[in-house]
C-alpha cells in the first residue's frame, strides 16, 4: 500500500483518488479552498441555485466507468441524469433560429434543412462524417492512452479535409476551424455554428486545427445530459464515492511545493510549513511552476513548456451572469440557447487579443429543475460568454463588470423576451472569481486537447520529468472539460497502479 498525496479536489483529481483508493492505496487530498469540485461550483441566493462551471455533461460513459470501477452503486443510482431535448437552440445574427435535437443525426440534418434551407443539413452531415473519421483516427491516442513519447503522431491533423479545387491554382485543404467553415460548410450560419462550438471551449477558430470538429461530433453523437440539481450534484457524488473508498480530504490546505528526495517526489509541503510524506504525488490543480523548484513539471521532449495550448497565447476565461427571475419558466423553453454574435471575426479578435467583445456570443442556460428555484413562479437563468482572462482585461473594475453584464442581458433578450424586467437579482462572475476558485492564472479555463497544429493544442503528459509526480485534471493530457478531466484521472491511476507499461483501458 502506497501513500499518495493529491493536490487539489477538482474532478480529475477526485477521479484519480477514488480509483487509487480502490487499488489499495492510502490517499490524502489537499485542497486550498474549503470545498471540492474545482471549477464545478455552485452559487445559491434566496432559494435560487446556479452551476458556476459546466452546465451539461457530455460523454457520460467516462463517469459511468468511474462508478463501476470504484463501487457497487452505478452512476445512475447516485445522480439522476436526463438528456436535454433539444440539445441546443441557436439564434443567428440574421434572425434565423434552429433547434437541434439531442443525439439524433437525422434529426439535426432535418432541422438544419428546415431552418436554413435545403442542403444545409447535408452539408453539416457531411462535415460530421469527416469528423467521425477524425474521431476514429485519433480517439485512442488522444483520449484513452497516456501521452506517448512519440507524441508527434498527434501533431498531424486527423481531420480529412475536402480538397478544394481552384481554376489555375493549386487545390487547398482546410487546416483550421475557420477554414472548414468558410470552405466546406459555405453557409455563414453553419460556419457560425461551428465557430460557436470552438469558442465555447475557449478555442480561437482562426488558429484551432480542423480536428476541433471532434467537439460538435462528440456532443451530437453521444448527447448532452443534465444532472438533476446541477452538475455540482455530480461533483458531490464523486466526492462521496471518494469518502466511501476512505480517501481523506484536508480542506484549507494550500500546497507550497512538492517535496523531492533522492531524485523523486516524496511528499508535499503545505503553506503552513507542514510536510506530508508520500510515495507518489498527483497534481490535480493548475500547475504553478514554483511547485517543483529547479525541476519543472514537464518530461524531457514534452510537447510544451507551459500549460497554454495554442502556441503560448493566454487561455480565455468565462464571464457569467446568474439571474434570479420572477415569472415561471415556459414549458417549451430550451435548456440551452446560443445567441450568436453579429460579428464573429471581431469577437474572436477581441477575446484572443485581450479586449472586450462588443457583441459577444452568449449561451443562455434555463434548466427545468425545481432544485434551482424557490418555486414554479420563478426561474434561474445563467448567461455565459467566453472572454479574455484577467490581466488582459481588468475584471476587478466594478463599472466594467456592470456594463458587460448589461451587454449579456441585452443579448439574452433574444432568447428570453422581457428578461430585463424580470430580474430580481443578478450575480456577476468573471475570471477573477474563477481564479479564486481554481487557482488558475487569470481565471483561464483549459480547453480539450486537440491533434494537429504540430502539437500546439496538446497538454502536458500525465507523467512528469520528476519520478513519482503525476498530472491530472484539465491542465494535463487529455485537457479540459468534465469528460476529459475524468479521463485524466483514470490515466494517472493506471500509471501509478500498473507502472510505465500502462497503455490505457481497452
Amino acid at each position: 500500500m502506497a501513500r499518495i498525496a493529491v493536490i487539489g479536489a477538482g474532478m480529475g483529481a477526485m477521479a484519480a483518488a477514488a480509483r487509487l483508493a480502490v487499488a489499495g492505496h492510502r490517499v490524502t487530498v489537499y485542497e486550498r479552498s474549503e470545498t471540492f469540485g474545482g471549477s464545478v461550483g455552485r452559487y445559491a441566493h434566496d432559494g435560487f441555485a446556479f452551476d458556476t462551471g459546466p452546465s451539461l455533461l457530455h460523454l457520460p460513459a467516462v463517469y459511468r466507468d468511474l462508478f463501476v470501477k470504484t463501487g457497487k452503486e452505478p452512476l445512475e443510482r447516485c445522480v439522476t441524469m436526463t438528456q436535454v431535448d433539444p440539445a441546443s437552440r441557436h439564434l443567428f445574427a440574421d434572425g434565423t433560429a434552429v433547434s437541434l435535437p439531442n443525439a439524433s443525426r437525422a434529426g439535426v440534418v432535418a432541422a438544419l434543412d428546415s431552418a436554413l434551407g435545403a442542403g444545409a443539413g447535408g452539408s453539416w452531415g457531411g462535415f460530421l462524417d469527416r469528423a467521425r473519421d477524425a474521431w476514429d483516427r485519433s480517439r485512442r491516442p488522444l483520449l484513452e492512452e497516456p501521452l506517448r513519447a512519440d507524441w508527434e503522431v498527434l501533431g498531424r491533423d486527423p481531420y480529412p479535409a475536402l480538397r478544394q479545387r481552384r481554376l489555375l491554382r493549386s487545390a487547398r485543404l482546410a487546416g483550421t476551424v475557420a477554414e472548414v467553415g468558410a470552405w466546406e460548410l459555405t453557409d455563414p450560419r453553419l460556419a457560425a455554428l461551428l465557430d460557436g462550438y470552438a469558442l465555447a471551449y475557449g478555442l480561437d477558430p482562426l488558429r484551432a486545427p480542423a480536428s476541433a470538429a471532434l467537439l460538435p461530433y462528440m456532443e451530437e453523437t453521444f448527447g448532452s445530459w443534465y444532472v438533476a440539481g446541477g452538475i455540482r450534484a455530480l461533483a458531490q457524488a464523486v466526492y462521496e464515492r471518494c469518502l466511501a473508498r476512505k480517501v481523506e480530504f484536508v480542506f484549507g490546505a494550500e500546497v507550497a511545493r512538492v517535496v523531492e528526495k533522492d531524485g523523486r517526489a516524496a511528499g508535499v509541503e503545505l503553506a503552513a510549513g507542514t510536510v506530508a510524506e508520500a510515495d507518489h504525488v498527483v497534481l490535480g490543480a493548475w500547475p504553478h511552476p514554483d511547485l517543483v523548484p529547479g525541476q519543472g513539471l514537464w518530461q524531457s521532449g514534452d510537447v510544451t513548456a507551459q500549460p497554454r495550448p495554442g502556441g503560448g497565447t493566454p487561455v480565455p476565461g468565462r464571464f457569467q451572469v446568474l439571474l434570479s427571475l420572477r415569472g415561471a419558466r415556459p414549458a417549451d423553453a430550451a435548456h440551452r440557447t446560443v445567441v450568436h454574435g453579429a460579428d464573429g471575426a471581431a469577437e474572436r479578435e477581441a477575446v484572443f487579443g485581450g479586449r472586450l467583445a462588443a457583441g459577444p456570443t452568449v449561451t443562455v442556460i434555463r434548466p427545468d429543475d425545481p432544485a434551482t428555484r424557490p418555486d414554479d413562479a420563478h426561474e434561474a437563468v445563467t448567461l455565459t460568454a467566453t472572454v479574455a482572462p484577467h490581466g488582459a482585461v481588468d475584471w476587478t473594475d466594478g463599472a466594467l463588470r456592470e456594463r458587460y453584464a448589461a451587454t449579456l442581458i441585452e443579448a439574452a433578450g433574444a432568447a428570453v423576451p422581457g428578461i430585463r424586467e424580470r430580474v430580481l437579482h443578478a450575480e456577476v462572475r468573471t475570471p477573477v472569481e474563477s481564479a479564486a476558485d481554481t487557482g488558475a492564472e487569470g481565471g483561464s479555463v483549459p480547453a480539450p486537447a486537440l491533434a494537429g497544429a504540430g502539437g500546439a493544442y496538446l497538454h502536458p503528459g500525465n507523467r512528469t520529468r520528476l519520478p513519482g509526480l503525476y498530472l491530472a485534471g484539465g491542465w494535463s493530457h487529455p485537457g479540459g472539460g468534465l469528460a476529459h478531466a475524468g479521463m485524466s484521472g483514470a490515466l494517472v491511476a493506471g500509471l501509478i497502479v500498473e507502472g510505465d507499461g500502462f497503455r490505457g483501458s481497452r
